[in-house]
Parts: structure tokens; C-alpha cells; sequence
């Protein structure tokens, strides 16, 4: 079987499974329910997957690092440390609007599983990193105002979980009113930030 043949059907399994995890969600789809609908045998589900919860792994690390390269991406057109710190934020919803099912998925399965966790985790650090070296970036540099980092880096994070929140599970906004909340916050926070002109 050539490699290109092996990623069609692991990303098969990836899309079927991604179809019942937001149908039914993840606790109430079984990996019988997953091998049926890909179409696939039960060595060839195992052949890529040990269980369901990889396969949730997978998508969640897979969507994590889609948006981590779309910020990095951004990142080597824009210079502007303002615009970076407001408009990556923007890039992160566009790719949540893009990918509904993930985001909800994203939004539903903390707790689910340490391992699950984990991946979530592992997510929140990377964007917390970035985040703080970006405006550490700009404090260096005499942009931004020295304040502590730290939480204004978790408050972004905080501010983007918690419209997507609200748009996928809640269903209370719309994805335009997410990135409409999450920029708006994000320029105001730039605003506090900026050093000012002497």
C-alpha cells in the first residue's frame, strides 16, 4: 500500500469521525460506529488509531496546529507589533469559522480525559508563549507600556474560548460577533498596552 494510499484512509477515519463526534458527540460514538461509516475495516481503523479518544487526539492536535501555522504565517507578512497583537487574534477566529465542527468539538471535550487535556493543554501553552513573547517583543522595543504579561496573555486566551463558547455550544452569537468580540477586546487591550509618545 503506497503512503499516499495510507494517508487517504487515516484522514477518511479523521473526517467520518469527526462528522459522528459532532453528531452524537464524542461520549456517545463508538469506534464500530466510526469504522462503519469510513467504510473501512476494523485492522484499518487499528492500523492508524489505537482507540477513539486517538482519533480525538489527533483532530484536536491537528486543528491546534493549523492555527498555530496560520499566526505563524501572519506573522512573517506583518511587522506592525499593534496590528500583530490585535489582528492575529482575527487569523485564530478565522480558523475556528472555518472549521465549525472542530471548534465545537474543542469547546465540548475538556475533562473528557487526562490525555484529552493534555493536547488542550499543550495548545494553551503554545499560544500563552507566543502571546507573552510577542509583547515582551514590543516592551523591548518601546512600544508597549512594561505591565505583567502574564495575564494579560491569559486573558486573550480566556477572551477567545470564551466567544467560541458561546457561538458553538451556547449558540447565543454569531461567528461575526465572536470575532467582533474577541478584536474589539484585543484593541482595546493594544490600547492600554501602547507605550505613549513622549
Amino acid at each position: 500500500m503506497s503512503e499516499g494510499n495510507k494517508q487517504e484512509k487515516r484522514q477518511k477515519i479523521l473526517a467520518c469521525a469527526l462528522v459522528l463526534f459532532t453528531e452524537k458527540g464524542y461520549l456517545h460514538t463508538t469506534v464500530r460506529e466510526i469504522i462503519d461509516q469510513s467504510g473501512f475495516g476494523t485492522s484499518t481503523f487499528y492500523r492508524h488509531f489505537s482507540n477513539k479518544e486517538d482519533v480525538l487526539k489527533t483532530l484536536l492536535s491537528d486543528f491546534l496546529e493549523q492555527i498555530i501555522n496560520r499566526v505563524n504565517d501572519y506573522f512573517t507578512q506583518e511587522k506592525n507589533l499593534y496590528l500583530r497583537l490585535v489582528e492575529t487574534k482575527r487569523v485564530i477566529i478565522e480558523v475556528f469559522a472555518e472549521n465549525k465542527e472542530l471548534a465545537e468539538i474543542y469547546s465540548r471535550v475538556p475533562g473528557i480525559s487526562e490525555s484529552i487535556d493534555h493536547v488542550l493543554s499543550e495548545f494553551d501553552a503554545r499560544f500563552l508563549d507566543f502571546t507573552i513573547k510577542n509583547i515582551e517583543y514590543g516592551i523591548k522595543k518601546g512600544i508597549f507600556r512594561k505591565l505583567e504579561v502574564v495575564p494579560i496573555a491569559h486573558a486573550i486566551l480566556g477572551i477567545i474560548k470564551y466567544a467560541v463558547y458561546k457561538w458553538v455550544v451556547l449558540k447565543e452569537i454569531s461567528i461575526e460577533e465572536v470575532s467582533h468580540m474577541v478584536t474589539s477586546f484585543q484593541e482595546s487591550l493594544a490600547v492600554g498596552l501602547m507605550q505613549e509618545s513622549t
